[in-house]
């Protein structure tokens, strides 16, 4: 069964596209060549990763979805034996919500053999509420057959609301049983590792990439394969993946 991977939340500049880039190398590691597709009609960061051959649809004009486009994504998901990763942006959240869930597109896409994971990230400071918002809209919206992956990404700050981690905030709480895993990206200590890998993100570079880059230093790129191998063996925990 291939599984569908969608990546939404509300808010911009969060690390989604990060998190599309991290699924599809994940996989790639696995020896599987998942499709990769970027609807972000803002600010297409997904596809800026040229070696992940992802494929740009803009699904979105004058503020609302294209059924054209849209059509055409559900038959590239259709005709796909290998896993889908789809990286929405925020200025299609929520017509693109709107229209998954309008049309039953969770219910068409397992009808089809296809299983639904739905990846959302957390941010810290003020993001925070945001997308804590976001992911509760997901949850409630959509049906429970849908898979949710929550991606706690400290980059922009800490976690913590009212000195509750997310884990201890309502909006999961009260989501628990709709969560099948909680993916929490290690902190990376600022003037070495978080430097390297913002600097590998900013570059549009994959982990591969920069590891046989030789104009990187010896000490950057072992730093980059140790963050590598952290974030991947989250993922090996994340046996939605």
């Amino acid at each position: 069964m291939a599984k569908v991977h969608l990546v939404l939340q509300g808010k911009g500049g969060v690390g989604k596209s990060m998190i599309s880039a991290i699924i599809a190398q994940y996989k790639a590691s696995k020896d599987q060549s998942p499709v990769c597709i970027d609807t972000d009609p803002v600010n297409a960061s997904f596809e800026s990763y040229k070696s992940l051959n992802v494929k740009h649809l803009n699904i979105l004009q004058n503020d609302e979805i294209n059924s054209r486009a849209f059509d055409t994504l559900i038959e590239m998901i259709a005709t796909s034996e290998d896993d889908v990763i789809i990286d929405n942006g925020a200025s299609s959240f929520v017509p693109l919500t709107h229209y998954l869930i309008s049309n039953e597109v969770p219910a068409l896409l397992q009808e089809m053999g296809h299983e639904v994971v739905l990846h959302t990230v957390i941010a810290g400071s003020s993001s925070l509420l945001d997308t804590v918002n976001g992911f509760s809209q997901l949850a409630s919206q959509f049906p429970a057959e849908s898979l949710f992956v929550v991606w706690l990404n400290p980059f922009l700050g800490s976690i913590e609301l009212q000195g509750k981690k997310f884990e201890q905030m309502k909006a999961y709480t009260n989501n628990k049983e709709r969560v099948t895993a909680i993916i929490d990206l290690p902190r990376l200590k600022e003037e070495t590792y978080g430097r390297d890998f913002s600097e590998m993100l900013e570059n549009r570079q994959t982990f591969a990439e920069a590891l046989e880059d030789e104009s990187l230093t010896i000490m950057t790129r072992q730093r980059i394969k140790i963050v590598r191998g952290q974030v991947f063996g989250l993922l090996d925990n994340a046996a939605v993946l």
